[in-house]
Protein backbone atom coordinates (compact mmCIF):
# COMPACT_ATOMS: atom_id res chain seq x y z
CA UNK A 1 0.00 0.00 0.00
CA UNK A 2 1.37 3.20 -1.08
CA UNK A 3 0.20 6.61 0.80
CA UNK A 4 0.68 10.15 1.74
CA UNK A 5 0.17 12.09 4.58
CA UNK A 6 -0.17 15.63 3.89
CA UNK A 7 1.21 17.84 6.82
CA UNK A 8 0.70 21.54 7.67
CA UNK A 9 3.71 21.40 10.11
CA UNK A 10 6.38 18.17 10.39
CA UNK A 11 8.69 17.62 13.68
CA UNK A 12 10.72 15.40 11.72
CA UNK A 13 13.17 15.22 15.35
CA UNK A 14 15.76 14.73 13.62
CA UNK A 15 16.43 18.02 15.81
CA UNK A 16 14.54 21.04 16.88
CA UNK A 17 13.63 22.23 13.01
CA UNK A 18 9.62 22.54 12.24
CA UNK A 19 8.99 22.51 8.76
CA UNK A 20 5.92 23.42 6.64
CA UNK A 21 3.57 21.91 3.73
CA UNK A 22 5.58 18.89 4.11
CA UNK A 23 4.03 14.99 2.68
CA UNK A 24 5.22 11.50 4.07
CA UNK A 25 5.49 9.18 1.47
CA UNK A 26 5.28 5.43 3.20
CA UNK A 27 4.69 2.03 1.51
CA UNK A 28 3.15 -0.80 3.73
CA UNK A 29 4.59 0.01 7.27
CA UNK A 30 7.73 2.07 6.30
CA UNK A 31 8.41 6.03 5.43
CA UNK A 32 9.99 6.28 2.23
CA UNK A 33 10.70 9.39 1.56
CA UNK A 34 9.59 13.18 2.52
CA UNK A 35 9.01 15.78 0.18
CA UNK A 36 7.73 19.39 0.03
CA UNK A 37 4.17 19.00 -0.64
CA UNK A 38 4.80 21.52 -3.39
CA UNK A 39 7.15 18.91 -5.33
CA UNK A 40 4.85 15.51 -4.68
CA UNK A 41 3.15 14.25 -7.91
CA UNK A 42 -0.26 12.28 -5.77
CA UNK A 43 -1.05 9.74 -8.63
CA UNK A 44 -0.84 6.13 -7.53
CA UNK A 45 -1.42 7.29 -3.83
CA UNK A 46 -3.96 6.99 -1.13
CA UNK A 47 -3.69 10.15 0.15
CA UNK A 48 -4.14 11.32 4.12
CA UNK A 49 -4.87 14.60 4.82
CA UNK A 50 -3.40 16.32 8.02
CA UNK A 51 -2.74 19.40 5.71
CA UNK A 52 -4.30 21.55 8.95
CA UNK A 53 -2.42 19.53 12.13
CA UNK A 54 1.28 19.08 13.67
CA UNK A 55 2.62 15.77 12.33
CA UNK A 56 5.44 14.44 14.30
CA UNK A 57 7.04 10.71 15.29
CA UNK A 58 5.12 8.85 17.14
CA UNK A 59 5.86 9.45 20.97
CA UNK A 60 7.59 7.15 23.19
CA UNK A 61 6.97 6.48 26.80
CA UNK A 62 10.40 5.38 28.47
CA UNK A 63 8.39 4.65 31.88
CA UNK A 64 5.10 2.91 32.41
CA UNK A 65 3.19 0.49 34.45
CA UNK A 66 0.86 -1.12 32.82
CA UNK A 67 -0.51 -3.20 35.54
CA UNK A 68 -2.53 -0.86 37.37
CA UNK A 69 -3.74 2.37 36.96
CA UNK A 70 -3.93 5.16 38.55
CA UNK A 71 -6.21 4.30 41.53
CA UNK A 72 -4.66 5.77 44.82
CA UNK A 73 -4.40 2.55 46.18
CA UNK A 74 -4.31 0.50 43.42
CA UNK A 75 -0.77 -1.19 44.41
CA UNK A 76 -2.25 -2.77 47.22
CA UNK A 77 -5.25 -4.34 45.48
CA UNK A 78 -2.31 -5.90 42.80
CA UNK A 79 -2.02 -8.64 45.67
CA UNK A 80 -5.56 -9.77 45.21
CA UNK A 81 -5.64 -10.27 41.66
CA UNK A 82 -4.64 -13.67 39.56
CA UNK A 83 -2.22 -13.15 36.57
CA UNK A 84 -4.58 -13.21 34.12
CA UNK A 85 -6.77 -10.57 35.49
CA UNK A 86 -3.50 -8.23 35.52
CA UNK A 87 -2.59 -9.23 32.37
CA UNK A 88 -6.38 -8.35 30.67
CA UNK A 89 -6.00 -4.99 32.39
CA UNK A 90 -2.45 -4.42 31.35
CA UNK A 91 -4.15 -5.02 27.91
CA UNK A 92 -6.40 -2.23 28.23
CA UNK A 93 -3.53 -0.12 29.42
CA UNK A 94 -1.12 -0.38 27.29
CA UNK A 95 -3.63 0.43 24.40
CA UNK A 96 -5.30 3.61 26.11
CA UNK A 97 -1.67 4.25 25.81
CA UNK A 98 -1.56 4.04 22.11
CA UNK A 99 -4.56 6.02 21.72
CA UNK A 100 -3.15 9.09 23.30
CA UNK A 101 -0.60 9.11 20.81
CA UNK A 102 2.44 6.80 22.30
CA UNK A 103 3.55 4.28 20.08
CA UNK A 104 5.94 2.63 21.97
CA UNK A 105 5.86 2.39 25.83
CA UNK A 106 8.58 1.16 28.75
CA UNK A 107 7.17 -1.28 31.11
CA UNK A 108 9.45 -0.73 33.93
CA UNK A 109 8.56 -3.71 36.26
CA UNK A 110 5.33 -6.01 36.21
CA UNK A 111 3.57 -8.92 38.32
CA UNK A 112 4.73 -12.51 36.85
CA UNK A 113 6.12 -11.51 33.14
CA UNK A 114 2.75 -10.13 32.43
CA UNK A 115 4.16 -7.29 30.61
CA UNK A 116 6.13 -9.98 28.52
CA UNK A 117 2.63 -11.70 28.20
CA UNK A 118 0.75 -8.78 26.84
CA UNK A 119 4.13 -7.41 24.61
CA UNK A 120 4.14 -10.56 22.93
CA UNK A 121 0.48 -10.74 22.37
CA UNK A 122 0.94 -7.87 20.44
CA UNK A 123 3.91 -8.80 18.04
CA UNK A 124 1.74 -11.65 16.96
CA UNK A 125 -1.04 -9.69 16.27
CA UNK A 126 -3.04 -11.36 18.75
CA UNK A 127 -4.36 -8.03 20.02
CA UNK A 128 -3.52 -4.22 19.04
CA UNK A 129 -1.48 -2.04 20.82
CA UNK A 130 1.81 -0.52 21.22
CA UNK A 131 4.98 -1.73 20.59
CA UNK A 132 6.82 -2.52 23.84
CA UNK A 133 9.86 -2.74 25.78
CA UNK A 134 9.67 -4.90 29.19
CA UNK A 135 11.53 -5.21 32.13
CA UNK A 136 9.48 -8.18 33.27
CA UNK A 137 9.94 -8.66 37.44
CA UNK A 138 12.08 -5.90 38.48
CA UNK A 139 15.02 -6.95 40.90
CA UNK A 140 15.58 -4.94 44.51
CA UNK A 141 16.53 -6.11 48.24
CA UNK A 142 15.03 -7.37 50.73
CA UNK A 143 12.30 -4.82 52.76
CA UNK A 144 12.80 -2.44 50.01
CA UNK A 145 10.95 -0.72 47.35
CA UNK A 146 10.47 -3.95 45.06
CA UNK A 147 9.23 -5.98 48.58
CA UNK A 148 5.78 -6.71 49.89
CA UNK A 149 5.71 -5.48 53.51
CA UNK A 150 3.35 -8.54 55.00
CA UNK A 151 3.26 -10.00 58.13
CA UNK A 152 6.76 -11.67 58.87
CA UNK A 153 4.42 -15.37 58.28
CA UNK A 154 3.63 -14.08 55.04
CA UNK A 155 5.43 -15.09 52.09
CA UNK A 156 5.73 -14.18 48.57
CA UNK A 157 3.86 -11.85 46.36
CA UNK A 158 6.22 -9.13 45.98
CA UNK A 159 6.75 -6.92 43.13
CA UNK A 160 9.97 -7.96 42.23
CA UNK A 161 12.83 -10.49 42.77
CA UNK A 162 14.40 -9.99 46.05
CA UNK A 163 18.30 -10.52 46.47
CA UNK A 164 20.96 -10.09 48.99
CA UNK A 165 23.89 -10.86 47.59
CA UNK A 166 26.03 -10.19 43.95
CA UNK A 167 24.99 -14.10 43.11
CA UNK A 168 21.30 -14.10 44.13
CA UNK A 169 22.05 -10.58 41.61
CA UNK A 170 23.27 -12.93 38.92
CA UNK A 171 20.75 -15.20 39.43
CA UNK A 172 17.81 -13.09 38.96
CA UNK A 173 19.08 -11.32 36.05
CA UNK A 174 19.34 -14.43 33.81
CA UNK A 175 15.89 -15.59 35.06
CA UNK A 176 14.80 -12.51 34.17
CA UNK A 177 15.67 -12.76 30.46
CA UNK A 178 14.64 -16.38 30.60
CA UNK A 179 11.49 -15.60 30.75
CA UNK A 180 11.40 -12.79 27.93
CA UNK A 181 12.10 -9.27 29.23
CA UNK A 182 13.82 -7.09 27.15
CA UNK A 183 16.06 -5.30 30.35
CA UNK A 184 16.76 -5.38 33.61
CA UNK A 185 15.06 -3.10 36.22
CA UNK A 186 16.58 -2.52 39.37
CA UNK A 187 15.23 -0.53 42.65
CA UNK A 188 18.30 1.38 43.92
CA UNK A 189 16.70 3.39 46.60
CA UNK A 190 13.48 3.36 48.35
CA UNK A 191 10.43 4.38 46.82
CA UNK A 192 6.99 6.63 47.20
CA UNK A 193 4.71 4.40 47.08
CA UNK A 194 5.87 1.32 49.09
CA UNK A 195 5.56 1.38 52.54
CA UNK A 196 8.20 0.71 55.18
CA UNK A 197 11.63 2.27 53.11
CA UNK A 198 12.92 5.76 52.51
CA UNK A 199 13.31 7.57 49.29
CA UNK A 200 16.80 8.18 50.05
CA UNK A 201 18.35 5.55 51.25
CA UNK A 202 20.03 3.10 49.15
CA UNK A 203 19.00 -0.63 48.75
CA UNK A 204 21.40 -2.38 46.54
CA UNK A 205 25.09 -2.29 47.00
CA UNK A 206 27.55 -1.44 44.58
CA UNK A 207 28.62 -5.07 44.18
CA UNK A 208 24.95 -6.38 43.89
CA UNK A 209 23.80 -4.16 40.93
CA UNK A 210 26.82 -4.85 38.89
CA UNK A 211 26.32 -8.21 39.14
CA UNK A 212 23.19 -7.70 37.50
CA UNK A 213 24.26 -5.06 35.14
CA UNK A 214 27.18 -7.48 33.89
CA UNK A 215 24.50 -9.97 33.33
CA UNK A 216 22.95 -7.31 30.80
CA UNK A 217 25.85 -6.37 29.32
CA UNK A 218 26.91 -9.59 28.20
CA UNK A 219 23.48 -10.33 26.38
CA UNK A 220 23.56 -6.69 24.54
CA UNK A 221 20.59 -5.69 26.83
CA UNK A 222 20.18 -2.31 28.48
CA UNK A 223 19.13 -1.57 32.49
CA UNK A 224 17.39 1.33 34.55
CA UNK A 225 17.39 1.97 38.08
CA UNK A 226 14.34 3.27 40.51
CA UNK A 227 16.42 5.86 42.40
CA UNK A 228 15.50 9.22 44.49
CA UNK A 229 18.30 9.59 46.65
CA UNK A 230 21.96 10.72 45.61
CA UNK A 231 23.64 7.75 47.03
CA UNK A 232 21.50 5.40 45.39
CA UNK A 233 22.08 6.88 42.02
CA UNK A 234 25.85 6.93 42.30
CA UNK A 235 25.89 3.38 42.97
CA UNK A 236 23.73 2.70 40.04
CA UNK A 237 25.89 5.20 37.71
CA UNK A 238 29.18 3.71 38.70
CA UNK A 239 27.91 0.04 38.17
CA UNK A 240 27.01 0.76 34.75
CA UNK A 241 23.29 1.52 34.71
CA UNK A 242 21.64 2.77 31.24
CA UNK A 243 18.83 5.23 32.97
CA UNK A 244 18.23 6.28 36.11
CA UNK A 245 14.72 6.67 36.92
CA UNK A 246 13.27 9.85 38.65
CA UNK A 247 16.49 10.87 40.62
CA UNK A 248 14.16 13.07 42.50
CA UNK A 249 16.83 13.83 45.22
CA UNK A 250 19.93 14.28 43.18
CA UNK A 251 23.14 16.65 43.45
CA UNK A 252 25.59 18.22 41.00
CA UNK A 253 27.63 15.70 42.13
CA UNK A 254 25.00 12.73 40.67
CA UNK A 255 24.54 15.10 37.41
CA UNK A 256 28.21 15.42 36.67
CA UNK A 257 28.52 11.77 37.14
CA UNK A 258 25.86 10.89 35.15
CA UNK A 259 26.83 13.04 32.25
CA UNK A 260 30.68 11.42 32.73
CA UNK A 261 28.77 8.23 32.26
CA UNK A 262 26.68 8.79 29.18
CA UNK A 263 23.59 7.77 31.72
CA UNK A 264 20.03 8.96 30.78
CA UNK A 265 17.64 10.39 33.68
CA UNK A 266 14.22 9.64 33.09
CA UNK A 267 12.44 12.36 35.48
CA UNK A 268 8.96 11.53 35.62
CA UNK A 269 7.79 14.66 37.13
CA UNK A 270 4.04 14.11 36.70
CA UNK A 271 4.47 11.34 39.39
CA UNK A 272 5.33 12.52 42.54
CA UNK A 273 3.53 16.11 41.37
CA UNK A 274 -0.46 14.35 41.26
CA UNK A 275 0.50 12.73 44.72
CA UNK A 276 1.14 15.78 46.05
CA UNK A 277 -1.82 17.77 44.19
CA UNK A 278 -4.10 15.00 45.07
CA UNK A 279 -2.83 14.13 48.63
CA UNK A 280 -4.49 12.15 51.47
CA UNK A 281 -8.73 14.03 50.73
CA UNK A 282 -8.64 12.03 47.54
CA UNK A 283 -7.38 8.64 49.28
CA UNK A 284 -4.14 8.44 48.93
CA UNK A 285 -1.55 7.16 52.43
CA UNK A 286 -0.29 10.18 53.93
CA UNK A 287 2.71 8.77 54.23
CA UNK A 288 3.06 8.25 50.70
CA UNK A 289 2.27 11.76 50.07
CA UNK A 290 5.09 12.95 52.47
CA UNK A 291 7.39 11.09 51.06
CA UNK A 292 6.13 12.90 47.59
CA UNK A 293 6.83 16.56 49.02
CA UNK A 294 10.33 15.13 50.07
CA UNK A 295 11.06 14.05 46.77
CA UNK A 296 9.59 16.86 44.57
CA UNK A 297 11.62 19.26 47.47
CA UNK A 298 14.13 21.08 45.25
CA UNK A 299 14.25 18.99 42.45
CA UNK A 300 12.99 21.79 39.58
CA UNK A 301 16.39 23.57 40.53
CA UNK A 302 18.44 20.39 40.31
CA UNK A 303 16.80 19.54 36.80
CA UNK A 304 17.68 22.55 35.27
CA UNK A 305 21.12 22.47 36.00
CA UNK A 306 20.87 19.00 34.55
CA UNK A 307 18.94 20.71 31.08
CA UNK A 308 21.96 23.27 31.08
CA UNK A 309 24.81 20.77 31.50
CA UNK A 310 23.96 19.07 29.11
CA UNK A 311 22.47 15.71 31.01
CA UNK A 312 20.68 13.18 28.70
CA UNK A 313 17.25 13.45 30.25
CA UNK A 314 14.51 11.52 27.89
CA UNK A 315 10.77 11.40 28.51
CA UNK A 316 9.10 9.08 31.13
CA UNK A 317 5.93 9.19 33.41
CA UNK A 318 5.40 6.21 35.67
CA UNK A 319 1.87 6.07 34.09
CA UNK A 320 -0.43 3.76 36.91
CA UNK A 321 0.84 6.18 39.29
CA UNK A 322 -2.21 7.90 41.73
CA UNK A 323 -4.13 9.87 39.19
CA UNK A 324 -1.46 9.68 36.84
CA UNK A 325 -4.01 7.29 34.25
CA UNK A 326 -2.93 5.41 31.56
CA UNK A 327 -4.09 8.11 28.10
CA UNK A 328 -3.39 10.74 29.93
CA UNK A 329 0.34 11.24 30.74
CA UNK A 330 0.88 13.62 28.20
CA UNK A 331 0.70 16.07 31.22
CA UNK A 332 4.28 15.39 31.79
CA UNK A 333 5.18 17.81 28.64
CA UNK A 334 3.90 20.77 30.62
CA UNK A 335 5.19 19.82 33.67
CA UNK A 336 8.83 19.45 31.51
CA UNK A 337 8.41 23.21 30.10
CA UNK A 338 7.28 24.46 33.49
CA UNK A 339 10.61 22.90 34.80
CA UNK A 340 12.16 24.37 32.40
CA UNK A 341 12.84 22.26 29.48
CA UNK A 342 12.03 23.94 25.87
CA UNK A 343 8.94 23.10 23.91
CA UNK A 344 10.74 21.44 21.51
CA UNK A 345 13.50 19.69 23.85
CA UNK A 346 10.55 18.22 25.27
CA UNK A 347 9.34 16.67 22.19
CA UNK A 348 12.64 15.56 21.04
CA UNK A 349 12.81 13.88 24.90
CA UNK A 350 10.01 11.56 23.77
CA UNK A 351 11.11 10.90 20.42
CA UNK A 352 14.90 10.78 19.12
CA UNK A 353 16.32 10.60 22.77
CA UNK A 354 14.16 8.05 23.45
CA UNK A 355 14.58 5.76 20.68
CA UNK A 356 18.57 6.20 21.37
CA UNK A 357 18.13 4.78 24.90
CA UNK A 358 16.58 1.88 23.62
CA UNK A 359 18.64 1.30 21.29
CA UNK A 360 15.47 1.50 18.50
CA UNK A 361 16.61 4.57 16.68
CA UNK A 362 17.42 2.77 13.94
CA UNK A 363 12.97 1.89 13.62
CA UNK A 364 11.70 4.87 15.49
CA UNK A 365 11.79 8.25 16.67
CA UNK A 366 12.23 10.33 13.91
CA UNK A 367 10.41 10.63 10.57
CA UNK A 368 13.20 9.53 8.00
CA UNK A 369 13.32 7.18 5.23
CA UNK A 370 13.85 3.41 6.76
CA UNK A 371 12.03 4.10 10.11
CA UNK A 372 8.94 2.59 11.00
CA UNK A 373 5.74 4.73 10.01
CA UNK A 374 4.84 5.26 13.74
CA UNK A 375 3.24 9.35 13.15
CA UNK A 376 1.25 11.09 15.14
CA UNK A 377 -0.59 14.37 14.47
CA UNK A 378 -2.30 16.91 16.83
CA UNK A 379 -4.74 20.11 16.02
CA UNK A 380 -2.27 22.88 16.92
CA UNK A 381 1.23 23.73 17.04
CA UNK A 382 2.65 22.51 20.59
CA UNK A 383 5.94 24.76 20.52
CA UNK A 384 2.98 27.47 20.85
CA UNK A 385 1.03 26.00 23.34
CA UNK A 386 2.32 22.67 25.09
CA UNK A 387 -0.79 21.58 26.68
CA UNK A 388 -1.94 20.46 23.23
CA UNK A 389 0.33 17.29 23.70
CA UNK A 390 -3.04 16.08 25.67
CA UNK A 391 -4.98 15.96 22.64
CA UNK A 392 -3.85 13.20 20.04
CA UNK A 393 -5.88 13.26 17.12
CA UNK A 394 -3.98 10.77 14.89
CA UNK A 395 -2.58 7.75 15.18
CA UNK A 396 -0.51 5.66 13.35
CA UNK A 397 1.68 2.45 14.02
CA UNK A 398 3.92 0.52 12.02
CA UNK A 399 1.81 2.07 8.76
CA UNK A 400 -1.87 1.15 10.16
CA UNK A 401 -4.27 3.92 11.62
CA UNK A 402 -5.45 3.58 14.71
CA UNK A 403 -7.20 6.85 15.44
Amino acid sequence: MKRILKCKWLFQAKDETVLENMSIFIENNLIVDVKKTSDVEFDGYEIIDLSDKFVMPGLIDAHVHVNFNGGPTEIEKMYHMTIGEVTLKSMINAQADLMAGFTTIRDEGAFGYSDVAVRDAVNSGLIWGPRMFVSGVAIGATGGHADSHFNPYMTGGGFGSIIDSPDEGRKAARTTFKYGADQIKLMATGGVLSYGDEPGAPELTLEEMKAVIDIAKERGKITSAHAHGAGGIKRAVEAGITSIEHGMMMDEECIDLMIEHGTYLIPTIIAAHNIVVNGEENGIPGWAVEKAEQCLGKFKGTLKKGIDKGLKIAFGTDAATPFNRHGEQAREFKLMVEYGFTPSKALLAATKVNSELLKWNDKIGSIEPGKLADIVAFDRNPLEDISIMTNCSFVMKDGKIYK
